[in-house]
């Protein structure tokens, strides 16, 4: 997978900025706005960006390898398929904050075929994309 590119950060002494961003990746149905990482701004330890899944759109199952997730609904609603066998469900709307443990499989769905979703992402990885391995679904398509 080849590295996105991310754009520097203004560095000033010990405070850093990543000004208005473009989206930088796409990745398993997700576009992501570039954001702090240990790529621009030398983080240790977190990662921050806006993902945005399309209208109608899937992020195919997988998993994210030893690291927290929390997610902010900024807009859309977005419904997770979540655990062994993704068999169970959560829907969530704008306002919504969302915790993701390590290693639990989730799939993600946005739930309107007009409207996208739009989620502040924060990651105990300062990896970013680091880290997340594929987890089998009906829905990921055949390579």
């Amino acid at each position: 997978m080849a590295t996105p590119m991310v754009p520097d950060a203004e560095r000033g002494d010990g405070i850093h900025t990543l000004r208005a961003s473009a989206i930088c990746r796409a990745w398993n149905g997700i576009q992501y706005r570039a954001g702090l990482s240990s790529r621009n701004v030398g983080s240790k330890q977190l990662s921050m960006n806006v993902a945005t899944v399309p209208p109608g759109a899937i992020a195919f199952a997988h998993i994210h390898v030893d690291f927290e997730v929390m997610l902010y609904i900024l807009q859309g609603r977005v419904r997770h398929a979540f655990g062994e066998g993704l068999v169970h469900q959560l829907d969530n709307g704008p306002g919504d904050f969302i915790f993701i443990e390590p290693g639990v499989p989730h799939e993600v769905y946005n739930l309107s075929d007009t409207e996208p979703v739009v989620a502040v992402v924060a990651r105990s990885d300062a990896g970013e994309w680091d880290h997340i391995v594929d987890y089998p679904s009906k829905h990921r398509p055949i390579s």
